[in-house]
């Protein structure tokens, strides 16, 4: 039985590697100084919850075969130094992903969006087609219970590639890592800029994923960003390379349905960048040997990934959807999405600037037309949050600026934000409410029903 402990355990990535680690019959131990639901239940339900929070040194020892190491330690921790000491073999949650399934098919999804939702749409297909496979997606799935699946038997992995950093002393992007067989990039829109100071920066990673495809592999990818297009297009004589765009489709009632070699089918999920993802994922399904009617037979009774346009509440004259939508392109594409799904409705879109690179000062002009698609759209951010980031003042008027539509208005307190929501006419309009986070502590399904009622 192989003894693995994890440094910082309780990241939302972190303790799914280690539940899949002890249903593969690994003995799994972990440290971290503060874990946090829903990581600290699911931990504890599996018997892997740490007795007492904080670091112990006493928990490295010689005996174990690995110790994995998440982003929330810091270089100079006390176990990290003693594993080090002890010489004992460390990996950053990509390195022991990759190390579970270098004998594998590796299927390895890239993008500044779209990667959760192509990857789910993936997983979707194959489990509907009893295919089995290993996997890792970064967000939980309607009938998945963990998000990381290590097996001895499959021959396939599917992994979400994210570009941020590895570990605390490993800082190359966790995609770099993957070496995969089969590679798809979605599309490139600058982030993390607290990493990648510059565009040329972020750039220059995707160009290094597609030169870590594993010989005679394949790079599938969107060829309406012309940055994705030109990277792809430049990748190495033995790569395949294999563009998509969006398929034909129509929309009646509120309904998506896709033409695919002369057949028509309905859709739950709906919006062009959706359907991109869609296209996406079934040219890495073909790659895997699932034919196209194979695909999208299983693929219509997808619902979507949780965050991901995820439906709140609906009535005959009311939708209310959340979505992580954060950054520029995912905030113009999501909006766009809800507009073209239901032109008779009136759309109030409402967004948190709630990460590092959306209150830095330098980078809100990217916002500029990103909320354009909205009827009404309201812009929230804290202060307080910019305080604790570290990060410099901004105003209302400096936000409102860098959007650059007449349809935004920004708003500094989120119970003000709320109250006039619920002062609103609800009958015939929609609600989009897209962030990273939950605009300091609202229940979403609590809200729609308020509103409704």
């Amino acid at each position: 039985m192989k003894k693995v402990h994890f440094i910082a355990i309780g990241g939302s990535a972190m303790h799914n590697l280690a539940i899949a680690l002890k249903l593969k019959k690994y003995n799994v131990s972990g440290s971290d100084d503060e874990i946090f639901n829903p990581s600290k239940e699911r931990l504890e339900k599996y018997g892997l919850l740490p007795k007492n929070m904080g670091w112990n040194e006493d928990n490295i020892t010689s005996d174990l075969d690995s110790v994995i190491v998440g982003m929330h330690a810091r270089a100079d921790n006390p176990e990290l130094l003693k594993a080090q000491k002890l010489g004992l073999k460390i990996y950053s949650y990509p390195e022991y992903i990759y190390e579970q399934t270098k004998e594998k098919t590796r299927v390895v999804i890239g993008g500044s969006h779209g990667k959760t939702s192509i990857t789910s749409m993936i997983l979707h297909a194959l489990n509907y087609l009893n295919i089995n496979h290993d996997y890792m997606v970064g967000a939980q799935l309607e009938g998945f219970e963990c998000m990381v699946k290590l097996t001895e038997d499959s021959k396939i992995a599917v992994l979400e590639g994210d570009e941020y950093l590895s570990s605390p002393i490993d800082r190359r992007p966790k995609f770099h890592l993957y070496q995969p067989n089969i590679a798809l990039l979605s599309g490139i829109a600058w982030d993390h800029i607290n990493v990648f100071p510059t565009f040329e920066n972020y750039l220059n990673q995707f160009e290094i994923f597609i030169d870590k495809i594993e010989p005679k592999g394949s790079i599938i990818y969107f060829d309406g960003d012309e940055n994705v297009k030109t990277i792809s297009e430049k990748a190495r004589e033995d790569i395949s390379k294999i563009p998509y765009n969006t398929p034909p489709f129509s929309i009646n009632n509120g309904i998506t349905s896709v033409l695919i070699e002369g057949q028509e089918y309905a859709l739950e999920i709906f919006g062009e960048h959706n359907l991109q993802n869609l296209k996406g994922a079934q040219l890495v399904c073909n790659q895997l040997g699932v034919s196209t009617t194979e695909f999208y037979e299983a693929i219509q009774s997808f619902t979507g990934a949780s965050k991901r346009l995820e439906l709140v509440k609906r009535t005959s004259n009311f939708a209310m959807y959340k979505d992580f939508a954060h950054s520029p392109s995912k905030l113009k594409a999501t909006t766009k999405a809800v507009k073209q799904q239901f032109l008779n409705r009136e759309l109030i879109a409402c967004m948190e600037l709630h990460t590092f690179s959306s209150l830095n000062k330098e980078f809100l002009a990217q916002y500029n037309g990103a909320m354009q698609y909205a009827d009404k759209a309201f812009v929230y951010f804290s202060p307080k949050t910019l305080a604790h980031k570290k990060l410099t003042a901004i105003s209302p008027e400096e936000v409102k600026e860098a959007f650059a539509t007449d349809n935004v208005t920004v708003y500094t307190d989120s119970n003000n934000l709320i109250k006039d929501l619920k002062a609103m006419d609800w009958k015939n309009k929609n609600l989009l409410m897209m962030s990273s986070g939950n605009f300091d502590g609202v229940d979403f399904l609590e809200l729609s029903n308020e509103l409704i009622n």
